[in-house]
């Protein structure tokens, strides 16, 4: 016995032969991060600071070594040496060499070359050690009192009050005192401890707004824990907010451990950072400029470096970031199909359809992977 079907209730058949078909999103199976990554490529001056960043720490690493694995360059920053040349920079770029003594020497003989070296990898894990410490305390303090609210959230967010009313440089100067001289990663790990208030206020208005979606009362309908709706459920959707905050909060603390380093609250000697160069040399910027001036372009190249990739990291999470591209084509199958989520050649003054008919003849439109047809179809009405 057969059992008559209604074809209005027969899947839709495939596009013909002659028609345009591309996969599209969920064929490829193309996942949000990948789509994130994707539009962070896409900002150039995010990829190249990146890259920059990463030869620059990585070129200081290698010549100061690492622990106990000695690093390529000849001197170390705590060698006494005979002053030659004046104590002036021995690099030149044409011929390219480095020299004796690249960056020169200091007043004392020390070779300056390796002392900013050694300061730049200093500030370097100092900045990324406040960033984790401030992002993890602020994600903490954020999540409760935005997913909790009522005492909880009055209590936390008055603490939190308590902490951001104390300009940081004065919490940084006490902290700094007390244990600067203990060694850069004590230094870091304590700066971090206050670090955290910017970080926990914007987790807290993400929370408040997530904890109300309809995904957060499945999940308690399901039975789900309060650890894990915060975690597994609320927090991956705000993980946009976070890393775009702690790659701030990172720019940020390189110009707080120099400034602490300047006035004497941060790495203390023998041992060098970036803002301790400067503070040492401040008095030797008439007679020997070179002293000051190194330092303070590898702070400066941090800072730009990393706010520039924060810059392409806020516009990679951000979902609105959408773009549609059109270039001329030159000849196009009549029959031409626009499948949604996909890229296809439209004929140039072609009536397109909701349906992603095309007509007529020549223009591209580049349809991003993640947008609906409505954001890209024009009304049928209009010439597109």
């Amino acid at each position: 016995m057969s059992i008559p079907i209604d074809p209005a209730l027969e899947p839709p058949t495939a596009p013909s032969d002659g028609g345009v078909h591309v996969q599209t999103a969920d064929e490829r199976g193309v996942s949000q991060g990948r789509l994130t990554f994707r539009r962070f490529l896409a900002h150039k001056p995010a990829v190249v600071s990146a890259i920059l960043f990463i030869l620059v720490v990585g070129f200081a690493v290698s010549a100061t070594g690492i622990g106990p694995i000695p690093g390529w360059w000849i001197w170390n920053y705590e060698q006494l040496l005979p002053i030659t040349n004046g104590g002036k920079p021995t690099l030149t770029l044409w011929p390219f060499s480095l020299g004796e003594h690249p960056f020169g020497q200091n007043t004392v003989g020390k070779d300056y070359f390796a002392m900013t070296m050694r300061g730049l990898v200093n500030s370097s894990y100092i900045m990324f050690v406040i960033g984790i410490i401030g992002a993890i305390i602020g994600i903490v303090v954020g999540a409760l009192a935005g997913y909790y609210r009522g005492w909880v959230d009055s209590v936390l967010m008055r603490i939190t009050d308590v902490v951001i009313v104390i300009p940081v440089i004065v919490i940084g100067a006490v902290v700094g005192s007390a244990v600067g001289g203990l060694g850069p990663v004590l230094l870091a790990l304590f700066l971090g401890f206050v670090a955290w208030t910017g970080i926990a206020r914007l987790v807290r208005a993400e929370f408040l707004t997530l904890r109300e979606r309809e995904f957060v009362e499945a999940a308690r309908v399901a039975g789900a824990s309060d650890a894990r709706i915060i975690f597994k459920h609320i927090l991956p959707n705000a993980i946009g907010v976070v890393i775009v905050a702690t790659t701030l909060l990172i720019a940020a603390a390189v110009i707080l451990e120099t400034s602490l380093s300047f006035l004497g609250y941060g790495v203390r000697s023998p041992d060098v950072s970036l803002g301790l160069l400067i503070s040492a040399n401040e008095s030797a910027f008439q007679t020997r400029p070179w002293l000051f001036w190194w330092p303070a372009v590898f702070i400066v190249v941090l800072s730009l470096l990393v706010n520039f990739v924060g810059d392409g990291l806020r516009d990679a999470f951000d979902p609105r970031q959408k773009r549609v591209i059109f270039r001329k084509v030159k000849e196009l199958p009549e029959d031409a199909v626009i499948v949604a989520g996909t890229t296809a050649d439209v004929p140039e003054g072609a009536l397109v359809t909701a349906g992603g008919a095309a007509v007529v003849e020549g223009v591209t439109s580049d349809r991003p992977d993640d947008v609906l047809d409505d954001e890209i179809a024009p009304d049928p009405d209009r010439r597109g």
